[in-house]
């Protein structure tokens, strides 16, 4: 084989080599997204945690709530129109939302600096102050936190992975004095049975629970503990890598929330224009 004839091959092979390579990268560069995946195969699966009127799921199966029915009508103006619900305990939310069990959470997951490092939040659905539910006539007379961290004899119950547990820490509330439970109807029945005197979550959750059930009914809605300001807002999770379908959902949303038909959309499920978002997602994950 002649010296031109060997160089002639390593040219042919250098040309296939860096051909191969450019494909390669360009197979890369149009890898499908998250929101062309979702989009091809026609319908988003949103992890939600049964609780009402945040997210949850009525008696025949149908998602609805006010996260919920904001997602939807965000995502059809995206053209996604199947949004198929999975239930979740609230702790198990931002796990499975990172192992890729669900696209998105639609729970009315409050937005704080350490969720914040763990998951992309949307702007704000909603602000909102905090409520106990405490057993009819409330004869214990308890009014917040406070109430609760004065006497040592008076148990909490809170949602585990929710805000609450925080505020009572904040409070001075002792670990002793919490029942952590799963869900919100074991908070209902924990007042109910005596082996909690009160249960945290936020105003429209407590009320719609006091509505609901027998022997119960809501305190007044405060919205400071601990001299901090409790008023909590509520966005969508994404996956941090999942920036065009963030993106996308986020410029949507921002041109609903306020707007009449969102107003009209969650007003059933007690939200309104009294509760339209006050923060940025920004200011909120600054801690502010």
């Amino acid at each position: 084989m002649t010296i031109r004839s060997q160089l002639s091959r390593r040219a042919l092979l250098s040309l296939v080599a860096g051909a191969a390579t450019i494909a390669a990268a360009a197979t890369t560069a149009h890898a499908e997204s998250a929101l062309e995946r979702i989009k091809a195969q026609g319908y988003i699966r949103v992890g939600f945690a049964n609780e009402a009127p945040y997210g949850y799921a009525t008696p025949d199966g149908k998602l609805t709530g006010e996260s919920p029915e904001v997602v939807k009508a965000v995502l059809a103006k995206l053209g996604i129109t199947q949004v198929d619900g999975v239930l979740t305990e609230f702790g198990s939310l931002i796990p499975g939302l990172q192992a890729g069990r669900f696209d998105i959470i639609a729970a009315g997951m409050f937005v704080n600096p350490k969720r914040c490092e763990q998951v992309q939040f949307s702007e704000p659905t909603y602000g909102i102050g905090q409520a106990f539910l405490v057993t009819k006539g409330n004869p214990k007379g308890i009014a917040d936190y406070g109430s609760i961290a004065g006497n040592h004899d008076l148990k909490l119950a809170v949602m585990s992975g929710a805000v609450e547990a925080g505020y009572a820490k904040d409070s001075g509330i002792a670990e002793d004095q919490l029942v952590i439970l799963p869900e919100q109807s074991s908070l209902v029945k924990a007042v109910q049975a005596g082996r909690a005197d009160a249960a945290a979550l936020t105003a429209l959750s407590i009320a719609d629970m006091a509505s609901k059930n027998d022997g119960v009914e809501s305190t007044k809605p405060f919205g400071e503990v601990a001299g901090k300001s409790v008023v909590g807002h509520g966005a969508v999770a994404f996956r941090k890598e999942d920036k065009d379908l963030y993106e996308a959902f986020n410029a949507e949303l921002k041109k609903f929330i306020g707007s009449p038909e969102h107003i009209a959309l969650v007003t059933p499920f007690g939200f309104g224009k009294d509760f339209l978002p006050t923060k940025t997602t920004e200011e909120l994950c600054a801690g502010g």
